[in-house]
């Protein structure tokens, strides 16, 4: 097998090589995201007026009326715009958007005449291109953290396989405002961190991990999921004090608990002030969809043909798979992967759009990049000692080319339009235009990409309001 010296140059030069694919545009979700940037960085406040008024058509149907007022209802308790999403993005893109700001204010002191509202070029530019550069540094952490329980051919290879045949691509690229690519950087670090730290945690770093981790929650809140690996681990380091095996006393493990607990708590504090100042309550999240706890739609979320996660991204099976063969080199960090796994399906399998709404595969998943590059690595190493390791290779490689060939395919079905952005599929149409339809239709739609960005985003976007306000028209009339 061919084992280049330096995989992390190549992930480097793949990353540049796929940069120019980097979409600078804020849509549907992505306007409450970017608001909190926006708002905050040029009006100082948490006004989304403007952002509202500015949205993409899609976005706007429902929060506009004909006349372009925003609709009464679009108002909370406390005066201002109902903006339910997360302030974590925007706190990731801030280093980014205030570069761009500075550099726009200093041209147009210079002479120049760029607007200085954060919709210009420079700021949309930098903030898809942060997104870009998030996404690829969740990779490559996870990069990192496969090769140090597997050989580094095969944690490139996972990691190849997850960047392009997951959901992770169309949200690094397509969709840069949505919040998915930041939660997968985020987690990451915190699983990173977690590890690197396990064996024997000080103070500080306990402190340092609950910062990473309030940062994961005000991302994504469900990410709170991915606070059991402290938990799992400080419950196992309760009971050895308690058999008297302990590293350290379990008085001294509570307290740095509570460190942990307040740090995390103080890093939330900006989701905290947002919502209190958007809702008028600290714990009010603006969100009024139902929870349905004793009932998770598990085996939906996980093979529907409405944006299953193991239906639409096969590859992922395998991650999970690997993520039992993880055993053979770490025990506990195979169990508590998997106990993440589990309540992160039960929860979103609870949530009533578990499917993503206008999602590709089940886009909430993305935050788990690091466990399925970690799983898929050791799956990969667990087929190269179980069969003689130049076949596993010839295996592993063509498997994961051709699930990312797939993958790709329905990525292009799925942004034209030739299978619905929202509700199922049809798995016969969506196969048959794979052989048919993309191979034709690939190479010129990408050179339209490419070239003529705008008219075509403009395009997919009526395509996507035509398909919304069917939708909505079939709904009524049921």
């Amino acid at each position: 097998m061919f084992r280049p010296k330096n995989y992390e140059g190549l992930l480097v030069l793949i990353f540049l090589c796929t940069l120019p694919l980097s979409n600078p545009w804020v849509r549907g979700d992505g306007v409450g995201y970017y608001a909190f940037a926006r708002s905050l960085l040029i009006e100082h406040r948490l006004d989304f007026t403007k952002d509202w008024l500015a949205a993409n058509t899609s976005f706007r149907m429902g929060r506009i009326d004909a006349e372009g007022h925003i609709a009464p209802e679009e108002y909370t308790a406390t005066g201002h715009l109902d903006n339910h999403f997360s302030v974590g993005p925007a706190i990731l893109w801030s280093p980014f958007l205030i570069m761009a700001h500075l550099g726009v204010l200093v041209y147009d002191r210079l002479g120049g005449h760029v607007p200085a509202d954060g919709y210009s070029t420079p700021y949309v530019l930098m903030m898809a291109f942060a997104t870009a550069l998030y996404g690829f540094l969740a990779l490559v952490i996870s990069f990192r953290l496969a090769r140090k329980y597997v050989p580094e051919h095969w944690a490139f290879l996972a990691t190849l396989g997850i960047w392009f045949g997951s959901s992770l691509p169309v949200y690094m690229y397509f969709n840069p405002s949505w919040s998915h690519i930041h939660s997968a950087f985020i987690v990451a670090l915190f699983f990173w961190y977690w590890g690197r730290t396990r064996e024997t945690r000080t103070w500080m770093q306990w402190v340092v991990l609950g910062a990473l981790g309030g940062l994961m929650v005000n991302i994504y809140y469900v990410n709170m999921v991915v606070l059991l690996l402290p938990l799992f681990e400080s419950l196992a380091g309760y009971g050895a004090a308690l058999k008297g095996g302990a590293r350290e006393p379990a008085g001294r493990l509570f307290f740095k608990n509570v460190v942990f607990a307040t740090a995390v708590l103080v890093a939330f504090s900006p989701t905290l002030i947002t919502k209190k100042i958007i809702y008028g309550g600290y714990l009010n999240f603006g969100y009024s969809e139902p929870w349905y706890w004793n009932s998770p739609a598990l085996l939906k979320v996980s093979f529907s043909s409405d944006h299953g996660l193991f239906s639409w991204t096969p590859l992922v099976i395998l991650s999970i798979a690997g993520l039992f063969a993880l055993r053979k080199y770490d025990r506990v960090l195979s169990l508590y992967s998997l106990g993440v796994f589990a309540a992160f399906l039960y929860i979103i399998g609870c949530y009533a759009n578990w499917d993503g709404l206008s999602s590709f595969g089940n886009r909430f998943f993305i935050s788990l990049t690091p466990l399925f590059i970690l799983g898929l690595a050791a799956g990969f190493d667990w087929l190269s000692r179980a069969w003689q390791e130049r076949r596993a290779a010839i295996l592993a490689s063509s498997a994961t080319a051709v699930l990312i060939l797939w993958n790709l395919g329905l990525i292009f079905q799925w942004g034209t339009h030739l299978i619905p952005a929202r509700g199922p599929i049809s798995w016969r149409e969506a196969a048959y235009n794979q052989v048919a339809v993309v191979p034709v239709q690939a190479a010129s739609t990408v050179k339209v990409y490419l070239t003529r960005r705008k008219q075509w985003m403009e395009h997919i976007e009526q395509e996507d309001v035509n398909q919304l306000k069917h939708l909505l028209c079939t709904q009524h009339q049921r």
